[in-house]
This record gives C-alpha cells, sequence and structure tokens, in this order.
C-alpha cells in the first residue's frame, strides 16, 4: 500500500455544487477524503461545463476519460489507485469492469446519491395516479441493474436512513456492503440567526431547484397549478420566486409576474438568496435521498414547507423547521400562516438548528468512513470472500459489459 493513499473519483458529471445538491454532496466527499490525506484525482467522460467547479482549488487533479475506450485502461493502470469512488450506479456499469481488470486490489465505493429505483418506482406510480408501494421496486428494471451494481462494490454510500432500510429489508443486502453517510455540514448556534437577515428584513416565498432532476420540475408545475392560486387568493400580495438551473422553455413558460409567480432562472448565490427569502416552498410529490434545498433552507435561517416525501428520513421525528403537509389546501393555508406569524417562524428557525445539530454532523460520519475504508485496504480479501452474490454478478456482468464496451470501441474506430 501507498504511504500517500490515492483516490480516483470516476464523475457522472463535473461537481457543480452551486447547481444541484448532488455537486455539493461530490465537495463534501472530496473534503473528507482531503482532510485524510488522500491525493485525489477526478475523472469524467462528461462536457466541462461554465458552472462547474475548479477542482485544482481543492487541490484535486482533473482528469478527462472516454466512454469505452482502451485509454482508460492505460489511465487507470499508471494511477494506481488505493480507492476508486465511482458517483452514481451508471459509472460503476461503465468503468467497474475496467477497474477490476487493471486494479484488481483498488477499493471500490459506489456513492447512491439516492436510491435511483425507488424515485423511478415512484415517479411511474404518480404518473398511473396509483399510491407506491414497496413491492413496486420489485419490478422496476433500473432496480435490477442497481442493486447488482451495490452488490458488486466493497461499499456503499447510502444518504438516507430510509433507504438503508430499504435496501436491508426489500433487498436484502448484508449491511456490511452499506455505510450510511447524510449530508454532512458545520454545527451552527442559535446566536447564528442574529447575523441572519430577521423577520421583518426578509420577503417572498422562494424555490430553488435543479430542472434537469424531474421531481423539481413536478413541484414547480404543482405550486402553479394547485397550490399558488390559493396562497394568491388569500394572501393577493404574496410573491413567489422560483430559481432552478438548467430550465427549459416550459419552465420559463410559467413565469406570470402580473400574478407574483417568477421564474427567475439560475441563482448565481443560492445561500444569499435563500438567506433573503421569508419562506421556502417544497411541495416535492416523488423523489428519494435527502433534499438538499431544504438543508440549505436550515442552515440559511429560512423555514420551509414542505410534504412528507420532501422530508422524508430528514429530521429523526424532531420538530420540522415549518411545516410538513400532503394536501394542497392545507398546504396553502399553513404557508400563510408560516410567512405572517413571527412567533411560528421563529421557532421554525430554532428546529432547523437542531436538525443540523443532531442530524448532519460531519464529525459523526467522516472519521467512520475513513475507517472503514482503512479496513478495507487492510483485508479486502476477507470482505469479498464474504460477499458471493457480488462476486457471482461480477462475474456474468462484466463478461457482458466488457465485450459489449469493446464491440463499441472497435465499432467506434
Amino acid at each position: 500500500m501507498n504511504q500517500i493513499k490515492k483516490l480516483l473519483i470516476i464523475g457522472f458529471v463535473w461537481p457543480e455544487p452551486k447547481s444541484s445538491a448532488a455537486g455539493g454532496r461530490m465537495m463534501q466527499l472530496i473534503s473528507i477524503f482531503k482532510e485524510n490525506g488522500f491525493e485525489i484525482t477526478f475523472a469524467s467522460a462528461a462536457q466541462d461545463s461554465s458552472f462547474m467547479v475548479d477542482l485544482s482549488e481543492f487541490g484535486v487533479i482533473k482528469k478527462s476519460i472516454e466512454l469505452n475506450s482502451s485509454t482508460f485502461d492505460d489511465f487507470i493502470l499508471e494511477l494506481n489507485p488505493d480507492v476508486v469512488l465511482f458517483d452514481r450506479f451508471m459509472i460503476e456499469e461503465q468503468f467497474g469492469w475496467r477497474v477490476i481488470e487493471k486494479c484488481p486490489k483498488a477499493i471500490r465505493i459506489l456513492d447512491t446519491e439516492d436510491v435511483h429505483c425507488l424515485r423511478t418506482a415512484r415517479q411511474k406510480a404518480f404518473k398511473e395516479n396509483r399510491i407506491f408501494e414497496i413491492q413496486d421496486l420489485l419490478s422496476e428494471e433500473v432496480a435490477k441493474r442497481e442493486i447488482a451494481s451495490i452488490l458488486r462494490c466493497d461499499l456503499s454510500l447510502i444518504i438516507s436512513e430510509f433507504e438503508m432500510n430499504i435496501l436491508k429489508d426489500v433487498f436484502k443486502i448484508n449491511e456490511d456492503l452499506l455505510f450510511y453517510l447524510p449530508f454532512l455540514v458545520d454545527k451552527m448556534k442559535e446566536e447564528e440567526l442574529l447575523k441572519l437577515p430577521s423577520f421583518d428584513e426578509r420577503k417572498n416565498f422562494i424555490f430553488i431547484g435543479n430542472f434537469l432532476h424531474e421531481p423539481n420540475w413536478n413541484t414547480v408545475q404543482y405550486l402553479k397549478e394547485a397550490i399558488w392560486p390559493s396562497i394568491k387568493r388569500d394572501f393577493p400580495e404574496a410573491i413567489l420566486e422560483v430559481y432552478g438551473a438548467y430550465p427549459s422553455q416550459k419552465v420559463l413558460q410559467l413565469h406570470q409576474p402580473k400574478n407574483g409567480f417568477y421564474i427567475m432562472r439560475r441563482a448565481e448565490d443560492a445561500n444569499e438568496i435563500v438567506k433573503k427569502a421569508k419562506v421556502v416552498l417544497a411541495p416535492i410529490r416523488f423523489g428519494a435521498g435527502l433534499k438538499g434545498k431544504l438543508l440549505e433552507a436550515m442552515q440559511c435561517g429560512t423555514p420551509s414547507a414542505t410534504t412528507s416525501i420532501g422530508s422524508e428520513a430528514m429530521y429523526e421525528n424532531l420538530p420540522w423547521n415549518g411545516f410538513i403537509e400532503d394536501d394542497s389546501v392545507e398546504f396553502a393555508k399553513k404557508a400563510i400562516e408560516l410567512y405572517k406569524d413571527e412567533n411560528f417562524w421563529k421557532q421554525s428557525q430554532k428546529n432547523g438548528i437542531e436538525i443540523i445539530n443532531k442530524c448532519y454532523q460531519k464529525s459523526a460520519y467522516s472519521s467512520q468512513l475513513i475507517s472503514l475504508i482503512n479496513s478495507l485496504l487492510i483485508d479486502s480479501k476477507s470482505h469479498r470472500l464474504h460477499n458471493f452474490m457480488g462476486n457471482l454478478l461480477q462475474h456474468h456482468a462484466y463478461t457482458s459489459t466488457r465485450y459489449m464496451s469493446k464491440w463499441i470501441e472497435a465499432k467506434n474506430k
């Protein structure tokens, strides 16, 4: 083992922490490994974007790679990483067999971001106008791919305790293959609220979210069609500002200033915008994982109005940072109350700090993660020996993936 441990992250996209919670999550992971002395290379086949973070500022080496290309084999052989982290299961499918072939001793970690099959199954149930049931997951095509990917890796990072339970109870995955790792932030003190804009200094409702993410687009539609008309009827001067990266034309068409409904496009500094808002509206109807926008609201001292899906696995049954409501009529009524009632609003702020300090402390999780990875580096053989299903899937899936990839490479030539 090298004295300085090498980490290779293979990214689905280049990190954009100001565009999405996934980008913020990736930078949190980079921070943990950097603080623990890892030399980090971040590789991706994605196109550069105007909003990607400058990885060199964080001491991370940036490397562009190609899909279905043996040039990756040469690259990883030369790098010879101790640990490889796949950013979502699709990346493990694409590059996992190459990692095993060229660097079989490297520890393979999957960052799931969220359990995709849960999100897709809920979305399907929603579109079919029926209630989602856990057994829906068992017939979900994405589940077969995603669970296989989790089994093939040495460790998978799971962001939600609800999802941890699904993986263990529904899919019967050994918990030795799973590590619960929520969003990780610094501790907050109540005195910090005094440095933030006060109740009287804030104005407007706000929604914020990346529009490439289907649950965000659906939430804005729901706000426009079902919730905002009720709020506007009882609170005529109300204004809602909708911010989000990558808005499509159908999103921009919802811009209706005369009705107090503003599509504001990308937030250059989401943190500053959320700090100035009075209430975050997030009536999310399907999805998975944890909602970065709701954690950000807590950090900004901004109360939030959300649903049971939006708040899922986020608060350990502590009092919410605002309210949780699934009925659209009640949601609208409570949103107005939260906006106007200073006592309710201030108590919600304090609730948010309690949630942050109990559920999302970096110090509570980062040392456990690094300790687990170090133990895998010392004895991966024993760990892998006990993962027979993973070895079985690796044998069959990588054989087919390998030949498919090589066929595509030959075809491209």
